[in-house]
């Protein structure tokens, strides 16, 4: 993080976007801003082109002045209902809103909008490291509004809420998610008052649209550290109503004094381990989902102490009304995770015996071009504490995958052999092991490997016969 002055802010702004701002907005006689994400990035010195303003009046004005100003390379489009446009100019977007206010009824997210101060625009803010404004306006340029001291919160790395955090979450439910996911991303604390409301609130998550909760969660699955927002959603009592079949998992069951691990936790530390070596977003949702078939499977053996056989697949038949029931998609997104959680133990059985080349055979095959997305789940999931079995596991998975790469290769060089060989080709024109032999191999390999003919007999046969007349053999 860095702190800025207004000197410096306006410095960082001077560019012919925020002066056009400011010219439309002076020409019109009304005050305008920077606002919110673009704002507390520049603080957090990340990449921001989406840039938000405030007018103190019309929005949709400004945006048309600056539309004017900008020239034909620039396109706007205009939401009245919603008293809000878009410019877009070259690699950026710049969303106009007039300052307003806002109040909400209990049974909808949907706010009742009046013409506001900027002070009432700041109030109505998520969050105070949201709650910023630099001024365009030539007079003001580059002057910062931080009311809640929101520059002080990114400091010290803190999420809390402008006005009462118990009205805020109840007025729009969804803050609840965005306060958890900006924790996660920026790998913040959230501020206790503010977390005590997630909790008494966390009901109000249900009058939310399944598609607007599966935007924040993914934004938090692609996140370095994804466990800590998924904590956060348990412990403050939100993943029990979105994914009640991950949060079951959270529990330690003894019995004749032997438990079993924290499933809810081992999965997180899966998850963890999977964002280490894939931006993949599904196949961290297959991390996330592979154990949730044990709270199912779970029995008491009083010889071998507690067992989750055949897990991975009450996990793969759960996967599919678990996607429907959360409105993430149901094409082939979903039977790719689906298939991740069914086969995640595959390797393990088979990196726990003898590896042998028909195993293999069939895990490749049933697995298909995601087999190396498998093997990366499946080392992830080796999460003991000791070291000693935790190498062994690596060891042996590292042969599996030796012996992946080996079988491909061994299977496409198989593939690329043409169907007639040496022997047939001797016994057809009555040759010994010779050049000509040798030719009419190499022709047949050659035309297989570029693609010319297809590795079937009729074909190929119609190339040697060709070719075995032009060198005069029959």
């Amino acid at each position: 993080m860095r702190l800025l002055s207004d000197a410096e802010l306006a410095q960082i702004l001077d560019k012919e976007i925020f002066h056009k701002i400011s010219a439309a907005a002076d020409s019109l006689g009304v005050e305008c801003y920077v606002v919110g994400g673009y704002v507390r990035d520049l603080f957090l010195e990340r990449p921001s082109n989406d840039i938000d303003v405030v007018v103190v009046g019309s929005g949709i004005e400004v945006a048309d002045a600056l539309r004017k100003s900008l020239g034909k390379k620039a396109h706007i489009s205009v939401f009245r209902n919603f008293g809000t446009a878009q410019v877009k100019f070259k690699d950026l977007e710049v969303e106009f809103v007039g300052a307003r206010k806002e109040s909400y009824t209990r049974g909808s997210r949907k706010p009742i909008v009046e013409d506001g101060t900027l002070e009432d625009d700041q109030n109505r803010r998520d969050f105070t490291i949201n709650a910023l404004a630099v001024c365009l306006n030539k007079d003001r340029f580059g002057e910062l509004v931080d009311p809640f001291d929101g520059v002080y919160d990114m400091e010290d790395g803190i999420i809390r809420t402008p006005l009462d955090p118990d009205i805020t979450f109840s007025d729009d439910p969804l803050r609840m998610m965005r306060c958890i996911r900006f924790a996660t991303q920026l790998n913040f604390y959230i501020e206790d008052e503010t977390f005590e409301a997630l909790e008494r609130n966390a009901e109000r998550i249900k009058i939310i649209s399944g598609e607007r909760v599966e935007e924040e969660l993914n934004k938090i699955m692609m996140t370095p550290t994804p466990s800590k927002g998924f904590v956060d959603l348990q412990r403050c009592g939100l993943l029990k109503l979105i994914m009640p079949e991950l949060s079951v998992l959270d529990i330690v069951e003894t019995r004749g004094g032997r438990a079993h691990k924290n499933n809810f936790y081992h999965t997180l530390e899966v998850l963890d381990n999977v964002c280490k070596k894939s931006d993949n977003l599904w196949l961290r949702w297959a991390a996330l989902m592979h154990d949730i078939g044990k709270t199912k499977s779970k029995r008491w053996d009083p010889l071998v102490g507690w067992t989750f056989h055949n897990h991975n697949y009450l996990g793969a038949k759960m996967v599919p009304d678990i996607f429907r029931r959360m409105k993430l998609p149901m094409d082939a997104k979903m039977k790719y995770v689906q298939k991740m959680v069914d086969l995640h133990m595959r390797p393990i059985a088979i990196a726990d015996d003898v590896v042998t080349d028909s195993a293999v055979r069939r895990l490749i095959n049933d697995a298909g071009d995601d087999i190396d997305d498998l093997m990366t789940l499946c080392e992830a999931d080796i999460t003991s504490k000791n070291q000693v079995r935790k190498q062994r596991f690596l060891e042996n998975f590292r042969m599996v995958r030796e012996k992946l790469a080996d079988l491909k290769e061994k299977d496409f060089k198989r593939l690329l052999q043409p169907v007639i060989d040496g022997n047939e080709i001797m016994e057809m024109f009555n040759l010994k092991p010779s050049r000509e032999v040798g030719t009419l191999k190499q022709t047949l390999k050659n035309a297989v490997l570029d693609n010319k003919v297809p590795n079937e007999r009729e074909p190929l046969m119609e190339l040697l016969m060709k070719k075995a007349k032009s060198m005069r053999l029959c």
